[in-house]
């Protein structure tokens, strides 16, 4: 196998993938309850940014040897279906989102700067891909 070939057929770890995910939502959990690493004028958007890198690893380990470039692709278009999906208010919704884990997960009130967030943790999240990558082939 050539060395482009191992780059496009990089399987990731789904049970790595799962503790980085178990990490990332605490991390975000902790974010919106006032334990922060993150200045606090940059209000939710970091959890906003965490929320997006989940997404991307979930993307990651339903399917781990997906290329990152698809990776990413997916991770954006649920990331931004979910926020536009905000903009649906109809009373089912609300009850759906009522729920902690619902709200969580489906958020609640669009904001067009989460999709800037939204970039920013899965372009995050997909550069940590890569350097796991290259430290795994090394």
């Amino acid at each position: 196998m050539t060395a482009w070939m191992s780059v496009l057929v990089f399987r990731r770890s789904r049970l790595f993938l799962l503790l980085l995910m178990l990490l990332v939502v605490a991390l975000g959990l902790a974010s919106r309850r006032g334990f922060s690493p993150f200045p606090s004028m940059l209000g939710n958007y970091p959890g906003d940014a965490l929320w997006a890198w989940v997404v991307l690893l979930c993307v990651a380990w339903m399917r781990p040897a997906i290329a990152r470039i698809s990776l990413v692709g997916w991770s954006l278009v649920i990331a931004f279906a979910i926020e536009f999906l905000q903009l649906y208010q109809a009373p089912w919704m609300q009850a759906l989102r009522a729920n902690k884990l619902a709200y969580l997960v489906l958020g609640n009130g669009f904001d067009p700067l989460d999709l800037l967030a939204y970039v920013v943790g899965i372009a995050l999240g997909a550069a940590l891909d890569w350097v796991w990558q290259r430290w795994l082939q090394r």
